[in-house]
Formats: C-alpha cells, structure tokens, sequence
C-alpha cells in the first residue's frame, strides 16, 4: 500500500461532505404535521442542499446539511416558530 490517506485505516483522509454536518433544535411551539411542514419547507428552501426533518412529537428539527445553528434558527423564527437549543 501506499503511504497517501486513502488507504489508511478508520476516517483519516475522509473528506467531511455537507450532509456529513447536522444539527438538532427543539421548536417548541410545533404542534401537528402542518407546522413540522412549513419549517422543512422554510429551511430547504432557504438553506439549499439541507435535509430536514420536523417531528411535532418530540419538538425536534433535526438538518442535515449545516452547522450554521443562528442560520437554522432565523429561518425557524422568520416561518413563525420559536426555535431553542436541543437539550
């Protein structure tokens, strides 16, 4: 083998791709499937190459894609919720 990171063992010399980053938030004021909704579409679409995923049960926002918490958050506040940190 040679001695470059490709072939060296665990994760050296793995790039990070942007799905790679994620973070959680917990949306309080999400309540039912409409909402959960309106805050994946709200981030998707202001955050392009983001996934995301909204359950109003947990009050979780789980996005892949980013890191950028105040981002994520402005876009939350400005489709009408409250965003928090995840506990």
């Amino acid at each position: 083998m040679c001695g470059c990171s490709t072939h060296r063992s665990g994760n050296a010399g793995q790039a990070t791709t942007p799905q790679d980053r994620s973070l959680t938030l917990r949306v309080g004021d999400m309540t039912c499937g409409h909402c959960a909704g309106t805050i994946k579409r709200a981030v998707e679409a202001a955050l392009p190459g983001t996934e995301v995923n909204a359950d109003p049960a947990s009050k979780l926002v789980s996005v892949r894609g980013t890191t950028d918490l105040s981002a994520v958050k402005a876009v939350v506040a400005e489709a009408g919720y409250t965003p928090s940190a995840a506990a």
